[in-house]
């Protein structure tokens, strides 16, 4: 049976986008994912003005924590991730994002097929339109569908994914509501991971107890550096099975 290289234990990420950090910016965040034990880098973004393999290499040279590849397009393909996420969009009806661009990307790829960690990525809509919607060219799942949500991700699972990914989207008002966190959790036994529109420690803690295994933090840890420190204590009172005060 293949590994899944994200055990269900509570983990916290944080997503790069490498057309928005370098620098002393990323210096200063990596200490602190490094201070705080952060569980993993993830590196991606929706556009491709930097080279991925670039912030990748900056990464590895600052810190031990593990890069994770989230590729926001073919062109941020890269073999030097600790993981790969291949990603098929199957909220969506594009066909490129479900199955197109994997073609296109195999051959690359086939050499570093144990980093590979195939997801389920549903986007949810969470009062606005992001730029993963626009780039994707697909429709969110309202907020107000739980159902859609649930069965999009029981296909997911049945088609062997080994993650569920449910994202609110950079520049998301809001974060996925907790709702849809708990009745996917429910109904999936794989692990699940909820990214998009957090923005504080509570939200983090609601999310781990609606059910998420991995929280993944963007843009608001570029805003508010602390917010990482702060998401990995709650993370640690729940892998102690001791809710934070």
């Amino acid at each position: 049976m293949k590994e899944n290289k994200f055990p269900g234990k509570k983990s916290i990420a944080i997503l790069l986008d490498p057309d928005k950090i370098n620098g002393q910016n990323l210096r200063s965040l990596l200490k602190i994912a490094e201070e705080s034990a952060t569980d993993y880098i993830f590196a991606g973004g929706s556009l491709t003005f930097n080279n991925i393999d670039d912030l990748i290499d900056s990464v590895k040279e600052i810190c031990s924590i593990p890069i994770v590849l989230f590729p926001g397009n073919l062109l941020q393909l890269s073999q030097k991730a600790d993981t790969i996420l291949l990603l098929s969009l199957i909220s969506g009806r594009n066909p490129e994002l479900l199955i197109g661009n994997h073609v296109i990307a195999a051959p690359f790829l086939k050499d570093v097929k144990a980093k590979i960690v195939s997801v389920g990525y549903i986007l949810i809509s969470c009062g606005t339109k992001t730029s993963v919607e626009y780039m994707s060219q697909t429709e969110a799942i309202p907020a107000d569908k739980p159902d859609i949500a649930v069965a999009t991700a029981l296909a997911g699972e049945m088609l062997g994914m080994d993650m569920i990914y449910l994202e609110a989207g950079s520049g998301a008002a809001y974060h996925v509501p907790t709702g849809f966190v708990k009745t996917v959790r429910e109904n999936i036994s794989i692990p699940l991971a909820v990214g998009g529109g957090i923005k504080n420690k509570l939200e983090v803690r609601e999310i781990f107890e609606a059910g998420a295994d991995l929280i993944i933090l963007g843009n608001a840890c570029e805003k508010n550096p602390g917010l990482l420190n702060e998401a990995c204590r709650v993370r640690d009172s729940f892998r102690k099975q001791i809710l934070p005060e």
